[in-house]
């Protein structure tokens, strides 16, 4: 049987830097994505199918599999890795010019994500499905170790942020495992980790989704300030004002942004809705 590297170089085909490809080839890992996916009689949307070979594994578990591939090229290797996989349908386009609603309309009943992203791209994809998405259920990504670190950080560590918080306002997030940069091909300059996004959209009432995005965005805006300060200049609040809000919301006045929880962000952004605070102000900063 071929090895992956001998079906590429039987087609002629080239990596290229420019789509981030860095293809998965280690049998043990993809069968542990799959089970992490917990995929059995799903519909799962898979975004890089590469060269097929974790599309294949998902194919034997899901009861469909929609992938998106950027890269045309790979339209041939593709066709016959996957040509006994009638439960594949394949687009060969770049997922970020669809909008998440059109995506839904395509599937059209819940699914989950799992895809092998390329690093460019990680963190707006990531961000989509947990802010946009009406459907998604779960998402079981390989990453960048050090943005898997950020998704599943805890509040008052160096690594947790806004991304960190749009998760843990979504659902949970788990790392799954460590990936070392061996076992891809071609191997990148960093070592990856597979995390899984257990979606629940009942776990927060939200009434403004951009006002909570504002007011994350003011809450790591800089650092080396507090959040009452930074919340004074993203707002054009007055000092008096925003310490109201803090101590509202049971908020130490000396806080920074990075020591809140999900839930204290909710919270906060909920008194500004009541303030009626206009988010486009910040926004447009």
């Amino acid at each position: 049987m071929e090895t992956l590297k001998e079906v590429l170089a039987r087609y002629g085909f080239n990596f290229k830097k420019s789509f981030g490809q860095n293809f998965l080839t280690d049998a043990g890992l993809l069968a542990s994505i799959v089970k992490g996916a917990d995929c059995a009689g799903e519909t799962v949307l898979e975004i890089g199918a590469g060269a097929g070979a974790l599309t294949r594994e998902l194919a034997k578990e899901a009861k469909r599999v929609i992938s998106f591939e950027i890269d045309r090229s790979l339209q041939p290797i593709l066709g016959e890795i996957l040509s006994d996989k009638k439960n594949v349908s394949l687009y060969f386009e770049d997922i970020l010019k669809r909008e998440t609603e059109a995506i839904e309309s395509l599937i059209g009943e819940d699914y989950l994500v799992v895809a092998n992203l390329p690093y460019y791209i990680t963190t707006p994809l990531i961000m989509r499905f947990v802010e946009e998405s009406t459907r998604c259920k779960r998402l079981v990504v390989m990453v960048q170790e050090e943005v898997a670190d950020r998704l599943v950080a805890r509040e008052g560590t160096p690594a947790y942020g806004a991304v960190t918080v749009a998760v843990n306002v979504a659902g949970r997030a788990e790392k799954l495992r460590r990936v070392p940069r061996e076992l891809f091909t071609p191997r990148p300059n960093v070592d990856s980790a597979v995390v899984r996004i257990e979606i629940d959209r009942g776990r927060f009432r939200v009434s403004d989704r951009a006002l909570l995005r504002a007011a994350v965005r003011a809450g790591f805006n800089n650092r080396r300030k507090t959040l009452c300060n930074n919340l004074m200049q993203s707002f054009s609040l007055s000092r008096a004002e925003a310490e109201a809000l803090l101590v509202d919301c049971g908020i130490d006045l000396k806080a920074r942004g990075e020591t809140l929880s999900a839930a204290a962000y909710v919270e906060l952004a909920e008194r500004l809705a009541k303030k009626s605070v206009d988010s486009s102000a910040f926004a447009a900063r």
